[in-house]
């Protein structure tokens, strides 16, 4: 069994797999180096929710906030990282989690290097996003659980996916035909039925301020 290095703030993890004959090489910039420089700490914004909920809208939101404010963000959408990281993949159980799985380790590299990096997935089974927290750490990792009643995101249905999903024209699409694990307890909740976009943005600038991992304005 393989014991992945600290990167960081996080805790070394057992991932139970890796490449033979491999050596972790310690770079000479540390994390730590880069936060200095950059001065912000990094961190993983791990969206969760149905499609339609509002995930990629308050991630670019999220993401414009804390670029006007000096913070280097990378933002990262379920459907973008389809069409290249994730592209050989589709819409299995198995399939689904392998595509958590290397954005988690992607995750965890952009925390690394001091990044604040906005997830926006549907990310649907609630174990393949504990793997994701666990590999990081409890500092390193805020769960935002997007949440809307099935029937709003489904009346909202940008991309028209829902309506093919109830034509059977799409197999296993969650809420539908395949399942979604609420998650057990999240860093926050929010519920775009009652807020806007920009009210759920505003929460997460306060609740990255309230964690250190930001400071408070314009640096």
């Amino acid at each position: 069994m393989f014991v992945q290095p600290d990167l960081g703030r996080g805790n070394a993890v057992n991932t139970g797999k890796t490449s033979s004959n491999v050596v972790w090489h310690h770079h000479g910039i540390t994390r730590e180096d880069r936060e200095e420089l950059l001065g912000h700490r990094g961190v993983t914004v791990w969206f969760t929710g149905l499609s339609g909920s509002g995930k990629s809208t308050i991630a670019d939101m999220l993401a414009s906030r804390l670029h006007d404010r000096g913070v280097l963000t990378a933002v990262l959408d379920g459907d973008n990282v389809r069409h290249g990281l994730n592209g050989d993949l589709g819409f299995s159980p198995g399939d689904r989690k392998e595509n958590i799985r290397r954005i988690a380790e992607v995750a965890k590299l952009f925390t690394s290097f001091g990044i604040v990096n906005i997830l926006a997935f549907i990310s649907p089974y609630r174990e393949d996003r504990d793997f994701a927290r666990l590999i990081q750490g409890e500092d390193d990792f805020i769960e935002v659980y997007v949440k809307v009643p099935l029937e709003v995101a489904e009346k909202r249905d940008p991309k028209g996916l829902y309506k093919k999903a109830r034509r059977g024209e799409i197999s296993s699409f969650t809420g539908i035909s395949a399942p979604y694990e609420e998650p057990l307890s999240p860093e926050m909740v929010l519920e775009t039925a009652e807020s806007t976009p920009g009210e759920c943005a505003d929460r997460l600038v306060s609740l990255l301020e309230e964690r250190g991992i930001i400071g408070s304005g314009r640096r």
